[in-house]
């Protein structure tokens, strides 16, 4: 009798999964229990941003930028202002630059607290999406008070912020860090040593440095390989330059070491937060903007550290008050081409914890 002989069979994965973070479909060819090939399908939740911009005033394409990487608005919203601002040449208060790095940095944690949460739920992990939606919750309200709102912010303005830090707000920020501080350990007892979660991710979705940088990664997936490259770091903008922290970076390229950094930048980004909030000035808020924004003729881009790695915003002006045309350098988007590379070979049940590790938001993919 002859060696059984196995199909392969084609799975549809999203795009309703609740693992796919958002609405996004993967095709998979299994042989077995093996993923022989993975086709990743997008477009389901595309909106035509930077389409639509060509038909708006700068400042009316800030609540757009919210709509990318909605878990990350503030850095969202700085990335296009701050374009606007480089090619308009402006000064920016100083108060402005501190209230603006304060919120993008407490962004940063609240976003990586997201993605610890849902990466171990993807896992079969509940306690630690339930812990820190608590630390997450806390930084939500802080941004409340400041802007108005819990998740699309629209608080960035071409030449400084909308709204002033109201009363005791940097207080509550400055209390925020220790508890942080406190929180992380915690997590760290919870799920760092935990043998069933290193179990799943070890080992896992490798990336070497040279694969990263032919896939054009950035981010934690690109310094999960070795590679210390942050736009903060290497390429300053704002005030970055006048903090001291480290850009930590992984050994392996694993699903473990992209969990390890999120970790740990978390904890720079609060050492950066604990050094500005004491430093804040009194000042004006906004700088001197013309009433009628309009862009000198020519082409500008910029880019920044975004929570997933590098946006950039390229702008083509012919010095009216709308851009001739937009293109957004979407950190998710070019994420997502590695995936899958990472996936073939791998057993169906390594798929979601590569595809969580790589750490995409879909609105920053389907732009």
């Amino acid at each position: 009798m002859g060696a059984l002989r196995q199909e392969e069979m084609i799975l549809n994965v999203g795009p309703q999964h609740p693992s796919t973070h958002g609405v996004f479909r993967l095709v998979v060819t299994i042989d077995g229990e093996q993923i022989v090939d993975a086709d990743p399908v997008i477009g389901y939740l595309h909106r035509g941003t930077e389409k639509l911009a060509e038909d708006l005033q700068y400042t009316q394409i800030i609540p757009y930028t919210d709509r990318l990487d909605y878990l990350a608005s503030m850095i969202n919203n700085y990335a296009l202002v701050h374009t606007v601002e480089y090619a308009m040449d402006l000064e920016i208060p100083a108060r402005a630059e501190y209230l603006r790095l304060l919120v993008m940095e407490l962004n940063r944690v609240g976003s990586h607290l997201l993605f610890l949460g849902t990466y171990l739920l993807d896992l079969g992990a509940m306690s630690p999406f339930l812990y820190a939606f608590q630390e997450r919750e806390t930084i939500v309200q802080m941004f409340n008070e400041i802007c108005g709102a819990r998740l699309t912010y629209n608080y960035m303005r071409v030449g400084g912020v909308k709204w002033d830090a109201p009363p005791g707000w940097l207080d509550k920020v400055r209390a925020f860090v220790p508890h942080m501080r406190e929180k992380l350990k915690m997590y760290h007892q919870l799920v760092s040593g935990n043998e069933i979660f290193l179990n799943r991710v070890r080992g896992i979705g490798k990336i070497t440095q040279e694969e990263a940088l032919d896939y054009s990664l950035s981010g934690i997936n690109l310094r999960s390989t070795g590679f210390k490259f942050d736009l903060r770091k290497n390429r300053p903008y704002g005030i970055y330059d006048q903090f001291d922290w480290e850009v930590p970076v992984g050994d392996n390229g694993d699903c473990f070491d992209r969990y390890w950094l999120h970790m740990r930048e978390m904890e720079e980004s609060l050492k950066i937060v604990e050094q500005a909030v004491e430093q804040v000035p009194d000042g004006p808020i906004i700088g001197k903007v013309p009433k009628m924004i309009r862009v000198p003729a020519g082409e500008y881009y910029t880019s920044i550290e975004g929570a997933r790695g590098e946006l950039g915003v390229y702008i083509v002006s012919d010095g009216k008050d709308k851009p001739y045309r937009m293109k957004l350098r979407r950190p998710s988007f070019v994420n997502l081409q590695i995936l899958r590379k990472l996936l073939i070979g791998q057993s169906m049940a390594n798929l979601i914890a590569v595809l969580g590790a790589v750490d995409i938001v879909l609105g920053e993919v389907d732009a």
